[in-house]
């Protein structure tokens, strides 16, 4: 494979017909960071954040009011708005990835959006999973991984998600003040800080104990939505309460933290992010996204290093990513995720834009449905996790549809040498060449082994 294809491919989103020659790939790819806008066009015209959440309270605040037997006609009527936005904002996703002049930095946002899983499987997410990769993700690529950390875990989707916004200090003012209410404040939850270590900083099996995530979650009470019942910033998205707050001194991984509102829980993650363990959880997820399903050690190492001696600048470990020797190698040596495919398909066949609700269904008939992983662990990023046999055939069923779409107008003759430059097989060559039509010889090519991969 020639080093354009690498950038294009391995780093990028997939080739496109009308992609110039790279005359330096590597300055190409590093230009990326100064050419990135955070909120490209496709997203431009969906509502932020901020008037997801107004809607979903004020759904909240209607069903609080109305009468019983009114609640599920307003909450009905909410999650069809919710769905309505959640589609619209794949679409959104779909079309940024097929557009965008920074498909580098664009791959960039797709990994940390799966590193900070959150799942529209839980319906209280439909509305804000697109608001959460806009607003929450792609402003934070390039800057310092403890803001997007911090951006993440107080953004409503997560809020919601793991169940951090019912979180009530046992000990709370809040849990004092109903003793002796029929309904009590529902108690201490440790879905975000539980998540919060095995996931998203220090990495399963790295010393951390059950007293830890308690103590961790104790901190976190308080960390919550804005309340429907009461004025606000209009901008605001998070909300500490201190009558929800855990009072007294946390102890987490052997350090004290006393009690400071919403600073203790932030001086802990302040602590995780500068974790050892945290660069290594990270420096591995990168290298294994870009490099290889097992990543070279030396690699990985080197990326730690970095991580901790800049303070988790991001695109420094981007930089070392782009320099390491690995990643050049000959070969495509990364087994495509449903999405990376279809997106790199339809950039194959030059595709601007797909429609939202078609975006939705392939995406779902492929194994991968956006913002809906079946854990917070988000997809796996190794080929046995999409390499099975009725995988693959529905690659094929998509491959067909998508080459029926484009008609004889692309001849896959020529595009493949464009697309797969220096990777096109002779085998590969000889059954596109044989076929009996222009679609089905771009058939061929889109599931060809070499397409498969990156």
């Amino acid at each position: 494979m020639s080093i354009d294809a690498i950038a294009l491919n391995r780093f990028g989103l997939g080739a496109r017909p009308d992609d110039p020659t790279l005359a330096d790939p590597k300055a190409w790819l590093l230009s990326q960071f100064d050419a990135y806008q955070p909120l490209p066009s496709p997203w431009k015209s969906l509502p932020r954040t901020t008037a997801l959440l107004d809607s979903w309270l004020a759904q909240q605040r209607a069903a609080r009011q109305a009468a019983e037997g009114q609640r599920s006609g307003i909450r009905e009527a909410y999650l069809r708005q919710a769905r309505e936005a959640y589609v619209a904002a794949v679409g959104a996703r779909t079309g940024s990835a097929l557009q965008t002049a920074t498909p580098f930095v664009e791959r960039l946002v797709h990994f940390w959006s799966n590193h900070f899983a959150v799942s529209v499987d839980k319906l209280l997410v439909v509305g804000m999973a697109g608001g959460f990769e806009s607003d929450a993700i792609r402003p934070h690529v390039l800057g310092r991984f403890e803001d997007l950390l911090l951006a993440v875990v107080r953004h409503p989707a997560m809020l919601l998600y793991l169940d951090q916004a019912q979180s009530v200090g046992p000990n709370s003012f809040a849990a004092q003040r109903a003793g002796g209410r029929p309904q009590r404040p529902r108690g201490l939850n440790e879905n975000l800080a539980r998540e919060i270590l095995e996931l998203h900083t220090l990495g399963v099996r790295s010393g951390y104990s059950q007293e830890d995530v308690t103590e961790f979650a104790r901190a976190l009470t308080g960390w919550t939505l804005p309340s429907d019942d009461s004025p606000q910033d209009a901008t605001a998205t998070f909300r500490f309460a201190p009558a929800l707050h855990e009072p007294g001194t946390r102890t987490v991984l052997g350090r004290s933290y006393p009690d400071a509102g919403e600073q203790q829980a932030r001086a802990i993650i302040h602590d995780l992010v500068s974790s050892p363990a945290t660069a290594h959880h990270l420096a591995t997820k990168l290298a294994r996204h870009f490099i290889a399903d097992d990543p070279p050690p030396a690699l990985v190492q080197r990326l730690a290093e970095t991580f901790a001696r800049t303070g988790g600048d991001l695109p420094s470990l981007y930089r070392d990513l782009v320099a390491a020797p690995q990643a050049w190698r000959s070969g495509n040596v990364k087994f495509k995720s449903p999405w990376e495919w279809a997106i790199s398909a339809q950039r194959a066949i030059g595709r601007q834009e797909v429609p939202s609700a078609q975006a939705v269904n392939v995406m779902n008939q492929l194994g991968q449905p956006v913002w809906r992983p079946g854990s917070p662990a988000g997809y796996d990023d190794r080929v046995a996790t999409w390499a099975a046999p009725d995988a693959l055939l529905r690659r094929v069923e998509v491959a067909q549809r998508i080459a029926a779409q484009a008609g004889n107008g692309v001849d896959a003759r020529l595009l493949g040498p464009r697309v797969l430059a220096g990777e096109l097989s002779e085998a590969t060559a000889g059954a596109i060449a044989r076929a009996e039509s222009g679609s089905t010889a771009l058939a061929l090519l889109l599931v060809s082994p070499e397409f498969l991969r990156r």
